[in-house]
């Protein structure tokens, strides 16, 4: 949108197609998703991306070369001609927010709402140890462009499908204890969207229950998606470095955030595989005197 207002001629891609909790938020942006999304003569600019593969094995193989990547993960492999990656940094909407305000860019309502929900959601809700000062000072400065923090809110959270509600019971319902209370899983299921009729976006935020519980450090979520894993890991204190675990499975993410994908898997060949490596990195941790 700021490089259209430019006189750019810039349309937003994507592999997957927008989650109905992020529909109102795009108002009339230009965004090619799935089969429409043809780069052609295009100079792609990645946003978000800890790596290359990210925007998809179909708009990879179209732009194999990256003029620009503007990322805020610790894992980025910076394999873009220009990497702009501030790992301290809570959001790569904070990012692009400040990016675009100090050099005075164009930032009407309907962007001014994307950078907040972006940071609103990496923050949090501005709970997690990545929100500064800063951090608040661009949500002032996108509430003052047409931000409404109310609108946002109401769309995130407060318009649940019953699908995710039912997908959350059963979530809720595996939720299991390991090493001592240190590590808490919940799982979903091979068939389980099939049963609840939800989509697969709709699991989106589950993990966060497990890190919430009094003593747990480390929280994790695994989805079971008919033979290949998906698999979220969260921590409260960055200490914890979850990534460094995520990319042992060739994942990635933040200290706190982070997310990996196993093909030809299951529950039930990944769920020990993974307790061990997590057994190892809390030893790992508490010998160098890092446990939370």
């Amino acid at each position: 949108r700021v490089l259209r207002a430019e006189g750019i001629d810039a349309v937003g891609m994507n592999p997957n197609s927008i989650p109905q909790n992020l529909r109102s938020f795009l108002g009339d942006t230009p965004l090619l998703t799935e089969s429409a999304a043809q780069v052609g003569d295009r100079i792609p600019i990645t946003v978000d991306c800890a790596d290359h593969g990210r925007i998809g094995a179909d708009l990879k193989a179209q732009a194999p070369s990256i003029l620009l990547n503007v990322d805020h993960h610790i894992s980025n492999e910076c394999y873009a001609e220009t990497n702009i990656v501030l790992s301290d940094v809570s959001a790569t909407a904070e990012i692009l927010a400040g990016i675009f305000l100090d050099l005075k860019l164009p930032v009407d309502a309907v962007t001014a709402q994307a950078l907040y929900v972006g940071i609103a959601t990496d923050t949090g809700q501005f709970r997690f140890p990545s929100t500064t000062a800063q951090t608040f000072a661009l949500a002032d400065a996108l509430c003052r462009l047409g931000a409404d923090p109310a609108a946002a809110a109401l769309a995130l959270y407060e318009c649940e499908p019953f699908s995710r509600i039912k997908l959350l019971r059963s979530f809720l319902g595996s939720l299991k204890l390991e090493h001592g209370g240190r590590v808490c899983v919940g799982t979903l299921p091979d068939g389980i969207y099939e049963a609840t009729g939800a989509s697969l976006e709709e699991a989106e935020g589950m993990v966060d229950y497990t890190r919430s519980i009094d003593g747990v450090e480390i929280g994790v979520l695994i989805e079971d998606r008919s033979g290949s894993i998906k698999c979220s890991l969260r921590a409260k204190d960055p200490r914890m470095a979850v990534h460094e675990v995520a990319r042992e499975f060739s994942g990635g993410g933040h200290a706190c955030a982070a997310g990996l994908n196993v093909e030809d898997s299951s529950l039930e060949t990944f769920y020990p595989t993974l307790m061990q490596a997590l057994g190892k990195h809390l030893e790992t941790l508490d010998r160098k005197g890092l446990n939370g």
